[in-house]
C-alpha cells in the first residue's frame, strides 16, 4: 500500500494542503474545530509525517547528534543522561553514537550526522579528529568536545583535569605508605588514560624512593581488568606491587574481582587499589572502591548549552570548561578507617 500525504489527509478532512501543514506546524493559527476534523483525518488515515524531509526543506534540525567511546561503561551512559536532560529541557533530543574506541565507527557516525544535518554534535573522540570536525563546522554543524580538552582551542571542549585526578590518585595511595604501584590501563591512544598516567608519573616522580609500573590493557573493561589480576597473581607475591591505580573503574572491579577471588590477595592490606570515574558500583562493591569522581552528567548538560549557543551565535569564541576532580577514599585503600563527620557515609570525599 502507497504510503498517507498531506494532500490525503487535506482531501479527507476537506481543507487545503496548506491548512494540514499549519495543523501540524503552527495549530494556533488554525481554529479548534479544524484542527479537531484534521487530526482525525490524521488517525483514520494513519499519517506520519515525514520530519525528514521537512528538516532537509527548512535545512535545521531539533536532534544533536552524540558519539561516545563506549556505552557500555557507566561514566559515558551518566554523560549521555546529562546531555539528553539538557537537551529536552530546549525542545531538542539526543542521538547516540557508539565508536567503541573504533576510528571507523567514530567517522561513520560523523558521516551520519552530516547526512542528517542535526543541529551540532558532541563527541568523545579517539584519535585527533580537528579536520572532520571543521568540516561539520563549514557546512553550519557545531561541534563540541566533551570529556577531553579540544586539541588547538579552535573548538569548545568541557573535560576534567585528568593529569590532576591521575597525580591525585596516586598521591592517595603514596599517602597511605604504597610505594610499588602499578597503573593499569589502555589504550594509550586514549587521551584520557595518557593523561592520567602522565599525572600518576608527575606524582611518583615528586616522590622519592616509589616506583611506577605501567600494565597496558587493549581496553578499559572489566574483562580486561580480570586479565591483567591473573598477570598479577601468577607472580611471587614479592613481585607483585603494593597497589594499583587502575585507568577507570572497570578495569578496577576486574581487578577487585580476580584478586580477592582467584589470588586471595587482600584489599587493601596486600594490594591497594584505587580507580577511576566513581561509577555507581563503586561505592556497592564487596569491598568499596576508591575511586576520582569526575561529574559526568554535568560534563553532558555543559555541553548541550555551550552547543546550543554556538549554533544560535557562530561568532561565540570557542571555550574550554575544565572541571576539577576529586578522590573518594573507601575501604579498597583506607580499610576501615572511620570516616570524618564532615563526609558521614560510605566513602571519604578529599579535593
Amino acid at each position: 500500500m502507497s504510503s498517507v500525504s498531506v494532500r490525503d489527509v487535506a482531501a479527507l478532512a476537506g481543507v487545503s494542503t496548506g491548512t494540514v501543514s499549519n495543523v501540524l506546524n503552527r495549530p494556533d493559527k488554525v481554529s479548534p474545530a479544524t484542527v479537531e476534523r484534521v487530526h482525525d483525518a490524521i488517525e483514520k488515515l494513519g499519517f506520519v509525517r515525514n520530519d525528514a524531509a521537512r528538516q532537509l526543506r527548512s535545512g535545521s534540525s531539533r536532534a544533536i547528534g552524540l558519539v561516545i567511546l563506549d556505552v557500555g561503561n557507566p561514566f559515558f551512559t551518566d554523560l549521555a543522561r546529562g546531555t539528553e536532560d539538557s537537551a529536552a529541557e530546549m525542545g531538542f533530543s539526543i542521538i547516540l553514537g557508539n565508536s567503541d574506541e573504533k576510528a571507523e565507527r567514530e567517522s561513520a557516525y560523523l558521516d551520519l550526522f552530516e547526512e542528517q544535518r542535526v543541529h551540532g554534535v558532541l563527541i568523545s573522540p579517539f584519535g585527533d579528529i580537528v579536520p572532520r570536525l571543521r568540516r561539520l563546522r563549514s557546512r553550519g554543524i557545531p561541534a563540541v568536545v566533551v570529556d577531553r580538552t579540544s586539541w588547538d582551542n579552535s573548538f569548545s571542549s568541557v573535560s576534567v583535569d585528568d593529569v590532576a585526578g591521575g597525580e591525585m590518585a596516586a598521591n592517595h595511595l603514596l599517602d597511605i605508605g604504597r610505594t610499588r604501584i602499578a597503573f593499569v590501563g589502555g589504550p594509550l591512544e586514549i587521551r584520557q588514560v595518557a593523561d592520567r598516567l602522565n599525572g600518576a608519573r608527575r606524582a611518583i616522580e615528586s616522590h622519592g624512593g616509589a616506583t611506577l609500573e605501567v600494565i597496558p590493557v587493549a581496553a578499559l573493561s572489566v574483562a580486561e581488568g580480570r586479565e591483567a589480576g591473573l598477570r598479577l597473581i601468577a607472580r611471587d607475591k614479592h613481585q607483585r606491587p603494593d597497589a594499583i591505580f587502575a585507568a577507570n573503574d572497570l578495569i578496577a572491579t576486574g581487578l577487585l574481582q580476580t584478586l580477592v577471588m582467584e589470588g586471595a590477595v587482600s584489599i587493601p592490606d596486600d594490594i591497594a587499589l584505587i580507580g577511576y570515574d566513581d561509577i555507581a558500583f563503586a561505592s556497592a562493591a564487596v569491598v568499596p572502591l576508591s575511586s576520582i569522581r569526575q561529574p559526568s552528567a554535568l560534563i553532558g548538560e555543559t555541553a548541550v548549552k555551550i552547543l546550543l549557543e554556538e549554533a544560535s551565535d557562530p561568532d561565540v569564541l570557542p571555550r574550554q570548561v575544565v572541571y576539577q576532580p576529586e578522590l573518594r577514599a573507601r575501604a579498597s585503600t583506607i580499610g576501615s578507617q572511620p570516616v570524618s563527620a564532615a563526609h558521614a557515609g560510605d566513602d571519604e570525599l578529599c579535593r
